[in-house]
């Protein structure tokens, strides 16, 4: 056999041999790829079911919010009208005391007004009496 017929085989071997070795690396290559797509694939799966979890649970949390304020506002409101209820009943208290107490005071100008007028009259009757 000739040296380049030989030479042409085993270089033929060799490039047979360099397409076996690459081919099965490819598919290899390729295996790696359609695990790691499908992996992804459930990790996206995965964190979209994580993402509506939480959308849900946020969503929910909201209501629970909106539910808590609309009753805080309306004890706040039943709060405010309870003390606007008993600042006006402060202030018919304030005014009835204020007319008692105008009244007391009258009533102790005129004891007062009674009282000088009567040491008055008595002083002058005594000074009368003495003086006949």
């Amino acid at each position: 056999m000739p040296v380049m017929e030989m030479e042409s085989r085993s270089t033929d071997k060799r490039i047979d041999d360099l397409n076996a070795r690459m081919s099965e690396s490819f598919q290899r290559v390729h295996r790696e790829i359609d695990g790691i797509d499908e992996r992804m694939t459930e990790g996206f799966k995965r964190v979209d079911r994580d993402i509506a979890g939480l959308d849900k649970r946020m969503t929910e949390g909201s209501k629970r919010v909106d539910r808590d304020i609309a009753g805080l506002d309306k004890r706040m409101t039943e709060g405010f009208k309870r003390v606007d209820r008993d600042i006006r009943e402060l202030r018919g208290d304030i005014k009835s005391i204020d007319a008692r107490f105008d009244a007391m005071h009258r009533t102790m100008m005129r004891g007062f007004f009674a009282i000088g007028g009567i040491t008055v009259s008595l002083f002058l009757a005594l000074a009368g009496l003495q003086g006949l």
